[in-house]
Parts: structure tokens; sequence; C-alpha cells
């Protein structure tokens, strides 16, 4: 060890990562085509041990991410190539619920859905659901602003926090926001969330909880085109319905989703929609009817409401086990995260599908639709030689496609190492610098999440088998 990692040592003596089989499983997030091996990984309990951590860095220059369960699908929870992980997973607790003012103080490990869990029996529940609720962390989800399928009525996870408690890339310690509802001064806690890391670390958050509704009206329907759907969305949104969600997954989707958790959906459909209503009994009701009008005039061939509970769940089941189902039809993948205005979303599935014949990939399309995130997932085979390049060109082709359409290169999954190279797609070479200058102004030296984020010359993802299907020690068939 050098005298540095010594030191680091003596700082978390029962908390220090330095080993190559211990580094292993920190080399890559979600976002598997890119990996890096830290120098080292360490394993803070409180506020105090990720200061030290950061100061550590700050005294000897060295890069570092902070990270959680490492679901992060744009790689903005990789490690920096030697560089330190701080992970926060043991940072894990509820601090406080306070069920009269509806608020929750959770460390940055705590795991999403928890959260709900711990606040249903006082009649409440946390908004933000990304699909990968059951496993990612707060801190994560505020890093990377997550959203998930009922943010289309509720809002990102930046409309949930109302206070954090953060470490600057200094080490110094601030408080952002408050317990009120009401901000006062500049908002700084808003331009913290989303941030993905690049502005610190935060070891305490506030987030809002709601009434759980009283009542739920799903409706599943069955379309022969996936531009059926599409408009179908629009068609919902024009009637004057705010559903709590919508969802769409096309035949792809369909396929793996049966596959992994057999959700009884129709498997000759080309696209599903899945509307959920949700509020108080007579509002859910008046408007059910209204939505069946406007669902059956849409062009749905087959259409299903929930009759209990446990077929809702159903429902929903295969919609959350989507993304990981498509391992099931693919040895690999990549995730997109484009956004498009909900008016061109059949313009932009039309146009999904003429690239993926185009480049000779297939594409599985989910996505929440209500408010035009698309999560189309590239399946490729990274043993074959140039698949992996080709996929990303596709990948690529997609984002351009969401800016030309009006969208965005990312509604909830960040930008992170996957979408650097796109942001001069979206902002001029001045709104960039005003970023950068934002960041510098916290982190002059660029230590926190250093590479992530701003378009940059650092190589290009490996391609090929994984270093351990190399060495013999995984198979993948």
């Amino acid at each position: 060890m050098t005298p540095a990692l010594r030191e680091l040592e003596i700082l978390f003596p029962k908390g220090l990562l330095h080993r190559p089989g211990e580094l292993a499983p920190y080399e890559s997030d979600a976002l598997t085509a890119f990996r890096a091996r830290p120098l080292a990984v360490v394993l803070p309990e409180s506020h105090e041990e990720v200061v030290a951590a950061v100061r550590w860095c700050q005294k000897h220059r060295i890069p570092y991410v902070a990270r959680g369960s490492g679901t992060s699908l744009s790689g903005g929870s990789l490690p920096v190539e030697g560089g330190i992980v701080i992970a926060l997973n043991r940072m894990n607790r509820l601090l406080r619920l306070d069920p009269k003012e509806r608020i929750a103080v959770v460390q940055p490990g705590f795991i999403n859905l928890q959260v709900s869990l711990a606040a249903a029996p006082y009649g409440l529940y946390y908004a933000p659901d990304p699909s990968s609720q059951p496993v990612s962390t707060i801190g994560g989800n505020l890093a990377f602003n997550s959203g998930g399928a009922h943010c289309l009525k509720y809002g990102m996870t930046s409309n949930h926090v109302l206070g954090a408690k953060v470490v600057l890339p200094d080490g110094e310690t601030a408080s952002l926001g408050s317990e009120s509802l009401e901000g006062v001064g500049p908002d700084w806690l808003g331009l913290f969330v989303g941030s993905e890391g690049l502005l610190g670390i935060a070891t305490e958050v506030t987030l809002r909880l709601l009434p759980k509704p009283e009542a739920y009206h799903t409706v599943l329907a069955a379309y022969d085109t996936l531009e059926k759907a599409g408009e179908a969305v629009a068609a919902v949104v024009a009637s004057g319905i705010l559903p709590g969600a919508m969802e769409i997954m096309d035949s792809l989707a369909i396929e793996a989703a049966e596959a992994a958790v057999g959700a009884g959906y129709p498997r000759e459909a080309r696209a599903l929609l899945i509307v959920e209503l949700e509020g108080e009994a007579p509002e859910v009701e008046a408007e059910a009817h209204h939505l069946e009008q406007v669902i059956r005039s849409s062009g749905a061939y087959e259409v299903r409401v929930a009759q209990s509970e446990a077929e809702r769940m159903k429902i929903w089941k295969g919609r959350k086990a989507a993304f990981s189902a498509v391992g099931r039809l693919s040895p690999d993948y990549i995730v997109q995260d484009g956004v498009v205005p909900r008016s061109k979303l059949g313009q932009a599935l039309a146009e999904i599908e003429r690239l993926s014949e185009r480049y000779g990939l297939r594409v599985a399309n989910v996505f929440h639709a209500g408010d035009g995130n698309l999560h189309p997932l590239i399946l490729y085979n990274g043993r074959v030689p140039g698949e992996l390049e080709r996929a990303e060109e596709l990948a690529g082709e997609i984002l351009r496609l969401c800016v030309a359409l009006g969208g965005s290169i990312t509604g909830e999954h960040g930008v992170g190492m996957e979408k650097r190279a796109y942001m001069p797609e979206m902002f001029s070479p001045t709104d960039l610098e005003a970023m950068r200058r934002i960041r510098q102004a916290l982190d002059p030296l660029e230590l926190s999440n250093r590479g992530k984020m701003f378009p940059g010359g650092e190589p290009r993802p490996p391609s090929g088998p994984h270093p351990l299907e190399r060495a013999g020690v995984i198979v993948r068939e």
C-alpha cells in the first residue's frame, strides 16, 4: 500500500477495499459496456466519515465518485480510473418519519421502495417509482433526478425532495432546502438534484410523502401497431384526463416480460398501453367511463380492466420487469433514455422501427408514454465484432431523433458517461461553458465524479467479452 492508502486505511479501518477481488464488483454500474478499476473503495457509515473521505481526496488530489446500488444506466456511477469509490450502502437508515408533517428523513443508501413500506402504516407513500425501486437508493435517485411510471402526475424526484445535508467537494457541509414546502432564497437544492454527483454528496435527504390514493383503475389496451398506441397517449391527454401513469411496451418487451414473470399479456399484440387512474373513488369512477371511450376509439383491439389488486399488481409486475427481462432475448443490450413531445410519440416510434431495420438490430421499446420518455432497448451480442459499435451508433441516432423532434437526450437516467458526446446536440458552447463554471466554482479541481456529463476525450468503452469471460470465470450462453 502507498502511504496515501495507509492514511485512508487509518480513516476507515473496517471500511476500505483495495484488493483486486474486492474492487471487481465496483468496476461497472448497470451500463456494463463501460468499466474502470478504482484505486480503492471506502464504506463510510456516517456524515463525518464522508467528510473525511472527501477531504482525503482533496489533500491527495484524487478523484472520487459516490455510489449506492450501482443501478445507473448511463455510467454515472462508473469509477474514475485510479480514483476512489465512496460507497454509501452502509448509510441506509431511516432517520425520521413524521406522518403529521408527511416527511421522511433518510440516509442516501436507503432503498426507494423501503420509504413507501415505512410510510404505509400511516396511509402515506413516496411517489417517485423508478423500475429499479426495489434496489435503487435515494442518494442515486437524487443524483439523477429519477422518475418512474407515475411521474406524469406527480413529477420527478426533484418534486419530492425538500431538503438535503450535503458534503461539498471541498469537504465543507451545507444544508440545502428545508422541511417547508415553500423555499426561501436561491434554489440551491434544485441545482443540486440531478447534478449527477458533480456538486457533492448528499448524506441526509428529506422527502415529501403523499397520502395513498383511495382508489385505482388500471386498464391494459392491446394494439396492432406501435404507432396507434403512441397516438392513443396523445388522445388520452387531449381528453382532459390526467392519469397517474401511462406506459407502453412493444412486442419484444411483451415477449420478454411474459418469459420472465408470466404477466398474462396478449402475446400477439404489437403494443400494449397501460393507463392507471388514481385518486378519490368518485373521481376515479367518473374518469374511468371517459377513459374507456377514449381507449376504444383509439383503435385498441382488446381492452382489459384489472378487477382486483392482484390483477393490477400482475399488470405492473410485467412492466417493472421489462428492462431486466430483455436479458432473456439477448446477451447484451443498451438502454436509451430520450424524450419527445407526446404529440410526436407515434412519429418517433415509427422512425425507431425504421432505424432498427436499417441497422439490423432488434429494438425493444418500453417507456413512460405519458411524458414522452422513451426507453428503447437495443439488443446486440458483444461477442460479435462490431455489434457494440453498431448498437451505439443506433443509440446515437435515436438521441438525435429526440432532439430533432423537440425533446431531450435524457429523461431520468442522466448523461453520465453514455451521453456526454450528445450534449452539444442540445446545448450551445456558451450553455456548456456556463455549466462548467458553476461546477468549477464548487470543485475547481473537478475531483467529484470527474469525466461525467461534459463532452471529453476519454476513450470509448471496450468491446468484446468481459475480462471475467476471457479468464473463464463466467460464461454467458
